[in-house]
């Protein structure tokens, strides 16, 4: 079987989900699909359309990736990166084409061939679909465990595998990853696999859509991410999972954005913050390399200073987003997490208590007490008690000419230059401040380490 579907896009058709069906015979023992577009590139800039798979069971599998030319090739026992290995189930498929970006003025032709074999050699066994397993406890003992929630491999459209992103890891001598492929699942047995020697390896997905992007940990099922404007399907997403033990994380919210980085800015109008629980606000190196993305992290962290003090108690995370070896220079924010236990039910339940900060180097740690002498720690709600309340915090590993900032209701409280090490106490009155978390940055005033909020009230 052999099959040619061909259009021509303009400017509205952009952000659509156009899907092409076909019928695949009991026979059928290679599948191979080809989509090409011209012009790649209009003004400088690029257009952008991918693909995702739907076998009559569903998902197979997405090319979230650059490039005019796809290509995806299916076997009983292979599959290519981004897609699911398994049999080839008779009956009716739908290859959906993604219109992420086709720039104005000039028209996007694009042709998709779809080819069916059946040849005996191939006729083997399906092979079983693969199942992500992160249940290891690496570390059953609580502690602080740094690592990386963001990050992808060619199984979308960063430049290396998967075993070279956990060598990498190890090289930074993280305790924990996470592998947030961009709409896809594919990789995500085979990270599960590579867990070991004090890492620990865990998984998701980077929900890629046209308005916004969310990286969602624990979630080893595809989640569809073809979603509304508005943002109702994105809220009751967060909240079934949130639900689940998973997380939901708005992800880079002041990135770039169309046309240069399609669909990274955070536009939801009904998930500002919505039922969002968690925000990152350090993606990558604080001041990005390209100029237009230079104050995206100061923007993120001011639009969830905002959100704080509109009540709302939500965590900050840092992601790499790494998408090669190039994604771990430039003072890149780790997550130092507080958790009960090295494994992925740990990590994400510390997550979910904010008991983390954010840093490229230095320890930062940051503690209050109330006028009875409770104490709490970063993430916690501390009761107001008494006439003041005491915070203290201690650094180390910091360079020369740091600065330490102490935020209370998103202002700046105190300022101080550091030396490398020591601590800090101030006496703040129990009533007024609502929360106040600790800023270490550096001589260019780029973040160094950032600590997640103590909320202070009843």
């Amino acid at each position: 079987m052999q099959l040619q579907f061909s259009a021509t896009l303009a400017s509205g058709d952009v952000k659509r989900h156009i899907p092409h069906t076909f019928t695949v015979s009991a026979a059928c023992s290679r599948l191979t699909i080809r989509l090409h577009y011209a012009p790649r590139l209009a003004g400088g800039i690029t257009n952008l359309l991918t693909l995702t798979l739907f076998d009559p069971d569903g998902f197979r599998g997405a090319g979230h990736r650059g490039g005019d030319t796809h290509v995806v090739e299916l076997t009983p026992t292979t599959a290519t990166r981004g897609y699911l290995v398994g049999g080839l189930p008779a009956g009716g498929w739908t290859v959906q084409i993604d219109t992420h970006m086709v720039l104005p003025d000039v028209p996007v032709h694009y042709t998709l061939e779809v080819q069916s074999e059946s040849d005996a050699a191939l006729a083997a066994a399906p092979a079983p679909r693969p199942v992500a397993d992160f249940s290891r406890v690496l570390n059953p003992n609580p502690g602080w465990y740094r690592g990386d929630l963001h990050c992808h491999t060619l199984h979308s459209d960063a430049s290396w595998t998967t075993h070279e992103l956990v060598a990498e890891a190890r090289r930074q001598r993280f305790d924990f990853i996470a592998l947030t492929d961009h709409n896809t699942i594919s990789p995500l047995a085979e990270m599960a696999e590579m867990a070991g020697d004090g890492l620990l390896t865990m998984g998701g997905q980077e929900l890629t859509t046209f308005w916004g992007h969310a990286v969602c940990l624990g979630a080893y099922e595809w989640l569809d991410w073809r979603v509304d404007r508005e943002g109702a399907q994105m809220a009751a997403l967060a909240t079934q999972l949130y639900a689940q033990n998973k997380l939901y994380i708005i992800a880079h919210p002041y990135a770039i954005g169309d046309p240069y980085c399609t669909g990274c800015r955070w536009l939801y109008r009904s998930m500002m913050p919505g039922t969002a629980r968690l925000v990152e606000i350090w993606n990558g190196p604080w001041f990005g390399g390209h100029p237009l993305e230079h104050n995206q992290n100061e923007d993120g962290i001011g639009i969830y200073y905002r959100w704080l003090n509109e009540g709302r108690r939500l965590v900050a995370t840092a992601g790499s987003d790494a998408h090669g070896p190039k994604g771990y220079l430039g003072g890149v924010g780790c997550n130092v997490v507080y958790a009960q236990e090295l494994s992925t039910r740990g990590i994400l339940r510390a997550l979910a208590q904010g008991h983390l900060y954010l840093s490229a180097g230095p320890t930062l740690h940051l503690h209050a007490q109330n006028g009875q002498g409770t104490a709490a720690m970063i993430g916690d709600t501390l009761t107001v008690a008494g006439e003041t309340t005491r915070v203290s915090t201690t650094w180390a590993n910091a360079p020369a000419g740091a600065t330490l900032r102490l935020i209370v209701n998103g202002a700046i409280q105190e300022r101080q230059p550091i030396n490398a090490g020591g601590e800090a106490h101030w006496t703040l009155p129990a009533y007024g401040p609502r929360w106040c978390t600790i800023e270490l940055r550096g001589k260019d005033d780029a973040m160094l380490a950032v600590t997640n909020p103590i909320f202070l009230g009843s």
